[in-house]
């Protein structure tokens, strides 16, 4: 089943299937419950008095992120980055599990389907965040729906169930002429922006990336994009000073834009689904603050 579809009509959502909406503020809960036995002796008396069993429970907080896109290039990245960081992962894409074997693909929850048809109530059961790297190129019409309706739907369908956190991959904020930033590529994307700032007002986070690098999979090639990305990151990085006067150029930051990691991206994802005070709009440059941060955090 496609992702998206062009016929696509409007989504029904069963409101009380989910099993997660009792406290939707909260992320989820293990019980894990300990039987300790003490023992204890007074300094005087040889005999050792034993106490029988003691139950202690204590609640474990856990993480369930629900990544749409998650057989992509960006979404593979969160995938594996939340698995790595002990974090339950559901993954909704066009084609569901990928064809590759790495050892944390087994770690994911893989559903194929299509966001426009989904049974949310399966999709999101449990869920302590959304994350979506819905995007792509067409037509007008198509970048319009996927870049703008499907990542509405989404945020909608999360609001609607309760989940406390949604995350949206956007794009950089480019100084691009009008007639470009018009096309349905950018204001789908702002479009999508706005809702979740609109409904997720203290817990929503657009994370805005320019030139996403790393190595990206297609029919069952990797593409190198790390070998341009990265040496051009590093670049721009040792002549930002220089390069600073040009930015108020009308298009320049197409060329002085540095590129930014697919892990990086992941890594700020992560941050934003563990750290509750993180939200709002992030640019490149916090984008890599936020996956340094996480990087070396033990979450579990």
């Amino acid at each position: 089943m496609s992702l998206l579809s062009s016929s696509a009509s409007p989504l029904s959502i069963q409101r009380s299937a989910i099993s997660a909406r009792a406290c939707p503020r909260n992320r989820a809960s293990t019980q894990l419950r300990l039987n300790v036995k003490s023992s204890y002796a007074a300094s005087n008396v040889g005999e050792d008095f034993s106490s029988a069993p003691i139950d202690v429970v204590a609640d474990v907080k856990t993480e369930r992120v629900v990544v749409l896109g998650g057989n992509g290039f960006v979404g593979s990245a969160i995938c594996k980055a939340a698995v790595s960081k002990g974090i339950e992962v559901v993954s909704l894409s066009r084609s569901g599990r990928p064809s590759y074997s790495d050892s944390w693909v087994d770690q994911v929850t893989w559903m194929a389907g299509d966001v426009f048809y989904s049974r949310w109530d399966e999709v999101l059961v449990g869920a302590t965040a959304v994350v979506s790297t819905l995007g792509g190129f067409g037509s007008d019409d198509q970048m319009k729906k996927i870049n703008g309706e499907a990542n509405i739907l989404a945020v909608d369908a999360a609001k609607d169930f309760g989940i406390p956190k949604f995350i949206l991959i956007s794009v950089h904020d480019y100084n691009l002429p009008s007639f470009l930033l018009s096309s349905g590529y950018f204001t789908g994307k702002r479009r999508a922006e706005q809702e979740v700032l609109s409904k997720y007002p203290n817990s929503g986070v657009v994370l805005r990336p320019g030139f996403i690098y790393g190595k990206r999979r297609v029919d069952g090639f990797e593409i190198p994009l790390n070998l341009i990305g990265e040496p051009l990151e590093r670049l721009l990085g040792a002549t930002e000073n220089f390069t600073k006067a040009l930015n108020s150029l009308p298009a320049s930051d197409l060329l002085l834009t540095p590129p930014v990691s697919v892990d990086d991206v992941a890594w700020a994802v992560i941050n934003a689904v563990v750290d509750d005070d993180f939200f709002g709009v992030f640019t490149i440059e916090q984008i890599k603050e936020a996956a340094s941060k996480i990087k070396s955090l033990s979450i579990l």
